[in-house]
């Protein structure tokens, strides 16, 4: 009989052992799940943090102007980056609305000169299509000759221009293409050089 009690004994007691470790578990396992969560919220947020600082760093490699230091000669805040790369997003699109309108422009200045180069062939072709009509051939002296006197004649005329600052200049040469560019002034200009050189080369 007191052998049976023993080993009851012993036996509930080896049974209120494991509850009490089940007990110690089941007390310590929420901890140690929440030590994970705690531990995987922590890695995500460093994760996302060296993400936002390598997104800042790249700014400052490709925006020009973020790569000046500051005046304070600390370095740059991220307030200050930001605000840097939107206003040198902002230039790049005024930069390329201003290469469109002038690509748009070159493109209208082509098709004049197109139109143009054609209706002065078909003068041509109408002029050479014309009884009586002897193609003579002058020499590049004569032409250069021609030009050049042309050019001594305006240059005469613009070298009264002031160029004493930009605003002077820009004065005198509307004023001076208004007074001696006109197309019936260089007609005139034109028609008389060519007629001294006609008398020239026939005396």
């Amino acid at each position: 009989m007191p052998f049976e009690h023993i080993k009851y004994s012993s036996s509930a007691s080896m049974g209120n052992n494991t509850e009490e470790e089940e007990d110690v578990d089941s007390k310590s396992s929420p901890m140690s799940y929440k030590e994970r969560r705690r531990e995987a919220h922590t890695q995500a947020e460093q994760k996302r943090r060296d993400a936002i600082k390598r997104g800042y760093d790249t700014l400052q490699e490709l925006v020009p102007t973020c790569q000046q230091p500051d005046v304070s000669g600390y370095k740059l805040s991220k307030a200050t980056v930001l605000q840097k790369s939107i206003d040198y997003i902002q230039y790049l699109q005024m930069q390329k609305k201003k290469q469109e309108d002038e690509r748009n422009a070159l493109r209208k200045e082509v098709v004049a000169l197109r139109i143009m180069q054609t209706n002065y062939e078909q003068i041509v072709k109408a002029q050479q299509s014309q009884p009586g009509h002897t193609e003579t051939r002058i020499s590049d002296e004569v032409k250069f000759s021609v030009f050049q006197a042309i050019m001594d004649e305006l240059f005469s005329t613009f070298n009264g221009v002031s160029v004493n600052n930009f605003s002077d200049l820009s004065a005198g040469v509307f004023s001076w293409l208004e007074e001696y560019c006109k197309p019936q002034t260089l007609k005139d200009t034109v028609f008389q050089i060519l007629r001294k050189h006609h008398i020239q080369m026939r005396g």
